[in-house]
């Protein structure tokens, strides 16, 4: 059960972080969701947007990075983690995340450049919001896959130390 437990709650992690993400990203250029995305949702609420969007982008990529820490947290003979073991990591990388996403969407407000397929579709100033949430999003999956993993390897760490500290007691 505590296995399903630690999937759940990174699933409820990155629905939560990616609807924040998306009021913020959504208010910046709205566009990012209305017209390059496909039109799931017909609103033009910056506020729906984020919050369909926020759990459309995000849900399976916390499922699929809860299995990996389910299975570092709980397989093997090592002691098992449950999720409040793991709980300080996962809000630490939310907050790396939102820093990662922050400051990359400040670079490519800047200092991005549009793709090739997209020149002359956008104004000079619509460019550059654009280039914002995209660095920003691309920033979010990025760090989150490579902090998930950190994450994992964390938590098979704790576990180790876990044990040998079981086995020296038993000496």
């Amino acid at each position: 059960m505590e296995f399903l437990k630690i999937i759940a709650g990174c699933i409820v992690a990155a629905v939560l972080y990616g609807i924040a993400h998306d009021q913020v990203t959504a208010r910046i250029y709205l566009p990012y969701f209305t017209v390059f995305h496909p039109p799931i949702f017909h609103t033009q609420s910056p506020t729906l947007q984020a919050l369909g969007w926020g759990i459309i982008a995000t849900w399976w990529m916390g499922a699929f990075l809860g299995f990996l820490l389910a299975m570092a947290c709980r397989l093997g003979p090592s002691p098992k983690l449950d999720l409040v073991d793991v709980l300080r990591h996962i809000g630490v990388l939310l907050l790396v995340m939102a820093a990662t996403a922050t400051v990359r969407g400040v670079i490519g407000f800047f200092w991005g450049s549009i793709p090739q397929d997209m020149t002359g579709l956008l104004s000079h100033a619509a460019e550059r919001r654009f280039l914002a949430d995209w660095w920003a999003h691309n920033a979010s999956y990025a760090s989150g896959f490579v902090g998930a993993l950190v994450v994992c390897i964390l938590a098979l760490e704790k576990r180790g130390r876990a044990r040998d500290s079981r086995v020296i007691a038993n000496v």
